[in-house]
């Protein structure tokens, strides 16, 4: 007979959020790169895309994660176990307009590996970032996203943010190829 604290935990019961490190930026960056490859694939040229590797994503991070651009620029984690499946950063929000004011706080990048979607780690991370940006006395959260990503569309209106009507234009490859984004907004 089993002894009852020796049953295995469920899958979730793994599954947690911590303040991102140094050395989580390898993973960091291959998720990265996974996500930004997947979601600009009908998007971008294929020489773009190649782009997006991991160790140019890890070496960023590595060094924003050495020296933060503020003291509110955090990087979170999310974690299987002990494996880094997704992370934001948080930071400041860019004042860029009338509407955006220096107590708004800015989701810079959310991005969940493909394979741990569905279990709750955006989520997770989401709220993260929420409790964290009110810690740091943001008032409102704003996070710009591709026009035409459905998916995060729909993950960021379930979770309370609206688009506010900005958008722009993002260069995102070297030969100046853009994408176009939208701001969405949430009160915190």
């Amino acid at each position: 007979m089993s002894h009852p604290h020796e049953h295995s935990p469920g899958p979730l019961a793994d599954a947690s959020v911590r303040t991102g490190r140094v050395n989580d930026a390898p993973a960091v960056g291959l998720v990265q790169a996974t996500v930004w490859r997947d979601a600009f694939a009908d998007v971008l040229p294929a020489e773009v895309l190649d782009t997006f590797d991991a160790p140019a994503f890890t070496t960023v991070w590595r060094h924003s994660l050495q020296d933060p651009p503020s003291a509110l620029h955090r990087l979170l984690v999310a974690c299987a176990g002990e494996q880094v499946v997704g992370f934001v950063a948080i930071g400041p929000a860019e004042v860029t307009d009338e509407s955006v004011t220096e107590t708004d706080g800015e989701l810079l990048v959310l991005a969940v590996h493909p394979q741990a979607r569905r279990s709750g780690h955006g989520s997770r991370l989401l709220n993260a970032a929420a409790d964290t940006l009110r810690a740091g006395d943001r008032t409102a959260v704003l996070a710009w996203l591709p026009a035409t990503d459905e998916e995060s569309r729909a993950f960021t209106d379930a979770a309370g943010l609206a688009p506010d009507g900005a958008w722009r234009e993002r260069v995102v490859g070297p030969g100046g190829q853009t994408v176009r984004e939208i701001r969405v907004r949430a009160s915190l």
